[in-house]
C-alpha cells in the first residue's frame, strides 16, 4: 500500500531548543548552589603534621576530585601557585572531633595553620567541617578498589588525598538543600 515509510521533516533548531533549555537547567542549577559571591571552586584540605591531603572541585561545583598530597610545610605556596591559576571561593578545613563532637588534640596545629590561611588568602572563605571517619573511609575506598596492602602502606599521601575527597564531597552534599 504505501511505496516507502513516511519520513519526518528535520527541523532547524531555535534558540528556544533542547539545546539552549539543558544550558539552561545547568546554569540554573550551578547558580542556586552557589554562593552570591563567585563561581570559583572549593578546595578543601586534611591537614596533617608532615602531610596535607588536598581535593578540588569543578567550577560548577557538581564533583569533587582528588589533586595531590603535599609536604605540610609547602602547603602555602601550592596553594598561592594554584589559586594564581584557578579562582577558588572558599577552602573547606577538616575539622577533628571524638565521637562526642569535642574537638581532638590535632586542632592544636590546625588551628595556627588555618590562622596563617586565613592571613595569607584573606579574599577567600576557610570553613571548617567535620571530617570524623574520613581516614577510614579513605582505607576502605582504597581496600574496595583493590589497591595492595604493599602499595596502601608505601604511599600513604594517597590516604590524605582521598580522605580530602571525601570531605569535600560531604561538604558539597550538606550544602545541597541549601
Amino acid at each position: 500500500m504505501f511505496d516507502s515509510a513516511p519520513t519526518r521533516e528535520a527541523k532547524p533548531h531555535s534558540k528556544a531548543g533542547p539545546h539552549s533549555c539543558l544550558s539552561h537547567i545547568i546554569w540554573f542549577l550551578a547558580w542556586n548552589s552557589l554562593p552570591l559571591h563567585g563561581m570559583g571552586r572549593l578546595l578543601s584540605i586534611d591537614y596533617g603534621r608532615r602531610r596535607t591531603g588536598i581535593a578540588v572541585t569543578d567550577p560548577l561545583r557538581i564533583v569533587a576530585s582528588g589533586l595531590t598530597t603535599v609536604p605540610t610545610h609547602t602547603l602555602t605556596q601550592f596553594l598561592k601557585d594554584y589559586m594564581s591559576r584557578e579562582t577558588v571561593d572558599a577552602i573547606i578545613v577538616g575539622h577533628p572531633t571524638d565521637m562526642h563532637g569535642r574537638e581532638s588534640e590535632s586542632m592544636r596545629y590546625i588551628k595556627p595553620a588555618v590562622g596563617r590561611l586565613k592571613a595569607d588568602f584573606p579574599g577567600v572563605d576557610i570553613i571548617f567541617y567535620d571530617e570524623r571517619f574520613t581516614s577510614v573511609l579513605a582505607h576502605r575506598a582504597m581496600i574496595d578498589g583493590g589497591m595492595k596492602k604493599s602499595e596502601r602502606r608505601n604511599n600513604k599521601g594517597i590516604v590524605d588525598e582521598i580522605s580530602a575527597t571525601i570531605l569535600l564531597n560531604d561538604y558539597l552534599q550538606s550544602n545541597q538543600s541549601r
